[in-house]
């Protein structure tokens, strides 16, 4: 049973890094997608809705048919269909092909995400030690390969289809290995019990009735929301902080980001130690805390060193709070991980998308650099909620 502890954690590993790398060279490819298709930037932005319509539509399907089928079934066939998707926006020659792609691309990106977290809480359950940090870490990597990747190969290869399909072509060949090593069906037995070790399945029987109970998976859906909103201001409003509040270079301005993303990753390799001594909710309640203090830094910097120590505080901050809030919904109920999953990711997915939409307009109320306050209340809030992560404690809202 070790070795396949070992095993169904190296697969996980491989899933998140593959999720992560099939975003990214998405990511990279849009400025080429967008010139072969002949769209304008809003045109573009009204499309990439469509893409985060069908990862929350993926994720709601993928909670249901996990349970039902296990993510040893469903986590492979989710891989496959995001690598075979990836490579449709290469070939998308108009408005109608891109829009069919990019929604397609959506569902194979929301059942993987849904998939591998659920099978992710079934490899933490075995272990008996908060793992989900780490497994996010391996996503954030991905990430930065597929950035390394398109910059070796975007000026030599002037093909969006050749080179997306190649990274088809090879996810469909990551996917086969790694499903080999996938966690059989059911609960991995432990010394400790297959239900009583996971981070968030501590405590007597009437706890663990009531961390299944729906208000408090929405608490935790709620808290994703309000992190993931702060996450998303950070993809999308650091770098034009930079670069309109306090004059930065483009290139410079650019750091921003860099700076945000490289001490999140750091910290999600971090942050499973110290939610193995301390508890998940002493790192909700201290990191949303941090997330908080470095944003205030970033919005009232007044110069450019200043901004980028406050965004890199953010990303330390954020870096180990939405994993914690996923492995707590999927040790809530072993029965119903997969759609308990859903329910928290897709909502925090929302709220990714709702953070860059929230401070647009509040900009013309206010400049950037005070808008940025709003996600530092948020941040607080759920610093102040953190106690519903506490195990043997009753849901409670800020």
């Amino acid at each position: 049973m070790e070795t396949s502890l070992r095993n169904g954690r190296r697969a996980t590993f491989a899933f998140f890094l593959l999720n992560g790398f099939l975003m990214g060279m998405w990511i990279v490819h849009i400025p080429v997608v967008e010139q072969r298709t002949g769209i304008g930037h809003a045109e573009l932005g009204r499309l990439l809705l469509l893409l985060g319509a069908g990862a929350f539509l993926g994720m709601r399907l993928a909670g249901p048919l996990t349970d039902r089928l296990g993510a040893r079934r469903v986590l492979p066939a989710s891989a496959a269909l995001c690598g075979a998707a990836v490579v449709l926006p290469g070939l998308a020659d108009g408005v109608p092909a891109l829009a069919a792609a990019l929604f397609l691309l959506g569902i194979g990106n929301g059942t993987l995400d849904v998939s591998m977290n659920a099978h992710a809480v079934e490899v933490e359950r075995g272990y008996g030690r908060p793992l989900m940090s780490a497994f996010h870490a391996a996503f954030s990597v991905g990430g930065v390969l597929a950035a390394l990747a398109g910059a070796l190969v975007l000026d030599r290869v002037r093909s969006p289809a050749t080179v997306l399909g190649a990274t088809a072509a090879g996810s469909l060949l990551v996917t086969a290995c790694a499903a080999r090593l996938l966690l059989p069906r059911g609960p991995v037995d432990t010394p400790c019990g297959p239900a009583a070790t996971g981070p968030a399945a501590t405590g007597p029987a009437s706890a663990v009735r009531r961390a299944a109970s729906p208000r408090r998976i929405r608490i935790l859906a709620a808290l994703a929301f309000l992190l993931m909103l702060c996450e998303g201001v950070a993809n999308d409003w650091s770098t034009p902080h930079l670069r309109d509040v306090l004059g930065a270079s483009a290139g410079t301005a650019a750091l921003a980001y860099g700076a945000f993303a490289t001490a999140m990753t750091a910290g999600r390799m971090l942050a499973d130690r110290v939610a193995g001594r301390l508890g998940p909710a002493a790192v909700l309640r201290a990191g949303s805390a941090v997330a908080a203090a470095g944003l205030a830094l970033a919005a009232l910097a007044p110069n450019v060193p200043a901004a980028l120590t406050g965004w890199a505080v953010l990303g330390a901050g954020l870096s180990g709070c939405v994993p914690q809030l996923f492995s707590a919904a999927g040790h809530a109920d072993p029965a119903a991980a997969g759609a308990n999953v859903a329910r928290v990711a897709g909502l925090g997915y929302l709220g990714m998308l709702a953070g860059p939409a929230v401070i647009g307009p509040l900009t013309h109320l206010v400049p950037l650099g005070p808008a940025l306050l709003l996600p530092v209340a948020l941040c607080l809030v759920v610093s102040a909620a953190a106690g519903v992560l506490a195990p043997g404690r009753p849901p409670r809202t800020a």
